[in-house]
């Protein structure tokens, strides 16, 4: 972990930002790697892979087996899944979608993490690019991205679940009829493909094991989309309706927290959307370079939480508990009690979503 201090240019605010960076002296299998990626900096990429392979294919194939699948078995095949991968695997799977991992020669090898790793993730093979980056990055949070905001209030459980059931059920429907109309027809079959295959294997290995299958692949499905819709929303929630289209305005930022730490600083939510393929090793940096920027635009910033603690404090509208965890960049520091009052007031439907 590296520490860096950002300040103000007129000295107002200074920030330490304690995000990580890649290591100084990486171990031993990641040296082995670095010779294998367009950038050394992601080659924790491979060991996370090979790892993730290991381990969770291991289990996966055991749970098919006849006799070893029971409901302690099932538990410890989750809580090995979620607590020890799929949270650093969706940040890979998201990192290299904007960034090709392998080069050259071994292009092939950029399938494993979402054709191979992806359904034992919870993931549909290549219907996360097709989503993120073919779909979202372009729409900016705005009218047109299937996955908008905007029109929700966002502090209410009852319109997230509106809001998860529509992305959940109609989701894939909504992605492929819009890159059709855009012509965009290799994304509509990365879509529709990848969504068949899945389905098409939870078919076969059901007759297989049925139990195994809904362990295996459909529980982590239902949980990874609750969970990366819970992220979005997060990340969308406090919208200044005066300027929807602004990303400093319509994402939020997180800094300093043990999920920057585990999943490749994906707390630095504005810098992405700002410059979608930004490595995410410089993502601290080039939030402390442009710190007047975040405080001009009056950006939301957190500090020591991440976004599924922060759509837990929506659904509670618990804003004493955010305004606490929010970062005041402006000289003139507000009180908490009216911190809560704008993060109240961008939480708001808007309707005008041009």
């Amino acid at each position: 972990m590296t520490s860096e201090t950002a300040t103000t240019k007129d000295g107002g605010v200074s920030i330490e930002i304690r995000d990580s960076s890649p290591a100084a002296t990486p171990g031993v299998w990641t040296r082995w790697a670095v010779r294998f990626v367009r950038d050394p900096r992601d080659a924790v990429f491979v060991t996370l892979t090979a790892s993730a392979l290991v381990v969770m294919l291991t289990m996966a194939i055991l749970a098919f087996v006849p006799g070893v699948l029971s409901p302690w078995y099932a538990l410890a095949y989750l809580a090995v899944l979620f607590a020890g991968f799929v949270d650093r695997y969706i940040l890979m799977l998201h990192c290299t979608s904007h960034r090709r991992l392998f080069g050259r020669g071994l292009g092939a090898l950029n399938h494993v993490i979402p054709a191979v790793l992806g359904p034992l993730m919870g993931q549909t093979p290549y219907t996360y690019f097709a989503h993120h980056v073919g779909m979202h990055h372009p729409e900016n949070n705005l009218a047109d991205d299937l996955s908008c905001t905007l029109k929700y209030r966002r502090d209410s459980f009852a319109h997230f679940m509106r809001y998860f059931g529509s992305f959940f059920f109609f989701g894939i429907f909504e992605l492929t009829r819009y890159h059709l109309q855009r012509k965009q027809m290799k994304l509509a079959r990365m879509a529709v493909l990848g969504e068949l295959t899945w389905y098409l294997l939870v078919v076969g290995l059901a007759f297989v094991n049925l139990a195994a299958t809904l362990v295996v692949l459909v529980i982590p499905l239902v949980l990874v989309r609750f969970l990366m819709m819970a992220g979005n929303w997060s990340q969308h929630a406090f919208i200044d309706a005066r300027d929807v289209a602004n990303p400093y305005k319509n994402s939020i930022t997180c800094i300093n927290t043990r999920y920057n730490r585990r999943c490749f600083n994906d707390g630095y939510h504005i810098g992405h959307h700002v410059k979608a393929n930004r490595h995410w090793a410089d993502m601290p940096s080039d939030f402390a370079a442009n710190l007047d920027r975040y405080r001009d635009e009056d950006a939301v910033v957190f500090e020591g939480v991440d976004y599924f603690q922060i759509w837990a404090m929506l659904m509670l509208k618990r804003y004493d508990a955010l305004a606490k965890r929010f970062v005041e960049l402006r000289g003139d520091a507000r009180t908490p009690t009216e911190v809560a009052a704008l993060l109240r007031e961008r939480t708001r439907p808007i309707v005008a979503a041009g």
